[in-house]
């Protein structure tokens, strides 16, 4: 069986509503669950796990933006770093406020906060519990949290179980709405002018979903022109950039220059370092709070040696430089992809009737950095039949509709890797060319057909093997 093939049978066996099968007598509490994820499968629209694809099928959707996974470089770096570390204890038996601050973890925290130009690192499970835990600690009664409208899921877990006393969204991307948000907030208490109360300001250095970074030198000189007393700061969550941009990989904050200007900066380790984890970078101060406040840090385990290892094995490779070629590469694919969707007549036909759109296309020539984070927006509806196409093609990019999106939004992101080569560049702006011109014939009318050649197969092959 190709990929797409037992990819769709797992999508569409979980999408089978399960409501109406349940006996009578099973318990209230799993039909009032199966009910509530039947809504989703109505549309095609549950998460269900998929099956792993070989390495023939066009990756543009791994989060191994380094090729150190796919290549094993990240494994056999591990493996030399674990060896030298002796004969260590598995699990790390205690929090980091009991047991489970050993020497290792705070030796390559150490060495990532040098890395980083920050005071102190905090190594952590995952960027997502980073995120959360920095939330719950660092906002205090009475504080504001400020965060961009297109912030990760992890923000609003966060604020979920912050005190903050307020919690108000920004324009994406948007000096000018962040100064009136931050301008409401100085009118509304005065504390917030005096330093008795302070303002988080959340923001992604590269959002996951636009793909677009962010101009966080002019949003920190409109925090810095509303508050000079200091009371508003930053968390950046740097996970798509950490490794991909800036000096060997460290950042957008390093690559501008801001290290001293951001209070907390959140890296993952589990995208471009192929390792896992996240990393919290931030000062004695900050530190001292999570330890006191963070339940979510701090009322589990530390994290193990093989884990602090596998970090540290990832950072060594970036912090040497050799992985500057696979950096440089995924720049010269990204503006490769750009420039040959501009010169394809028919990418640029599909652009001027509002089939597609690849604003981050624009203008790229004048960008010093372009983001290895990709969008091609569509119709809400299109993005699955555009995913369809491209699987059946042997290319994996997922589509993306709302609550992940904007509501009356959707796209297919793909994602570039140092293993991503102009043939398969040439094999994408092909294979979506082929979609495009099939559906600007059914939008025109010109076309007997109401769906595109991918989505007819599709329902033949669910129809056929039962999958409906």
């Amino acid at each position: 069986m190709v990929y797409y093939e037992s990819l769709f049978r797992e999508m569409l066996k979980g999408q089978q509503l399960r409501r109406p099968a349940m006996k009578k007598n099973e318990p209230a509490f799993f039909q009032r669950l199966e009910q509530a994820m039947d809504t989703h499968r109505e549309k095609i629209r549950l998460n269900v796990l998929k099956p792993r694809w070989d390495d023939d099928v066009l990756d543009l959707t791994t989060s191994d933006f380094l090729s150190l996974s796919r290549t094993g470089r990240i494994r056999e770096a591990f493996l030399a770093e674990l060896a030298r570390c002796g004969d260590f204890r598995l699990s790390a038996s205690g929090s980091r406020v009991q047991y489970g601050n050993y020497e290792y973890i705070v030796e390559v925290e150490h060495e990532i906060a040098a890395f980083h130009g920050a005071d102190t690192a905090w190594i952590c499970h995952s960027g997502f519990y980073a995120n959360i835990g920095i939330l719950e600690a660092i906002a205090l009664p009475g504080d504001a949290i400020v965060f961009d409208e297109f912030s990760h899921a992890s923000t609003g877990v966060g604020m979920k179980v912050s005190l903050a006393a307020h919690k108000l969204s920004f324009a994406h991307n948007s000096p000018d709405s962040l100064r009136d948000v931050l301008t409401s907030l100085k009118k509304l208490d005065s504390g917030f002018t005096t330093g008795e109360k302070s303002i988080l300001i959340c923001v992604e250095s590269l959002y996951s979903m636009e793909g677009d970074l962010c101009p966080l030198k002019e949003l920190v000189a409109v925090a810095k022109e509303v508050f000079p007393n200091g009371s508003a700061q930053f968390i950046v969550d740097e996970a798509h950039s950490n490794g991909v941009i800036g000096p060997n990989g460290s950042g957008l904050v390093q690559l501008l220059g801001l290290e001293k200007e951001i209070a907390i900066r959140v890296h993952m380790c589990s995208k471009a370092l192929g390792s896992t984890g996240g990393v919290i970078l931030c000062n004695q101060t900050v530190r001292s709070a999570l330890a006191q406040y963070s339940r979510c840090l701090t009322y589990s385990g530390a994290p193990s040696v093989p884990m602090v290892a596998s970090i540290r094995a990832g950072y060594q490779l970036l912090a040497s430089g050799q992985t500057q070629k696979e950096q440089n590469h995924i720049q010269e694919m990204v503006r490769y992809f750009f420039d040959s969707l501009l010169d394809d007549p028919i990418w640029q036909e599909a652009v001027d009737e509002g089939l597609i759109s690849v604003p981050l296309a624009e203008d790229h020539e004048a960008r010093s950095v372009v983001s290895h984070v990709v969008p091609i927006k569509v119709k809400p509806g299109h993005d699955f039949s555009l995913f369809v196409h491209l699987a059946m093609a042997n290319m994996n990019a997922y589509p993306m509709a709302y609550p992940v999106v904007p509501k009356g939004t959707a796209l297919v992101r793909m994602l570039f890797h140092a293993h991503n080569t102009k043939e398969e560049v040439d094999s994408i702006i092909a294979a979506v060319g082929e979609w495009v011109e099939e559906m600007l014939a059914i939008e025109r009318g010109e076309s007997k057909n109401v769906l595109p050649s991918a989505m007819r197969k599709f329902h033949a092959l669910q129809t056929a093997n039962g999958w409906s």
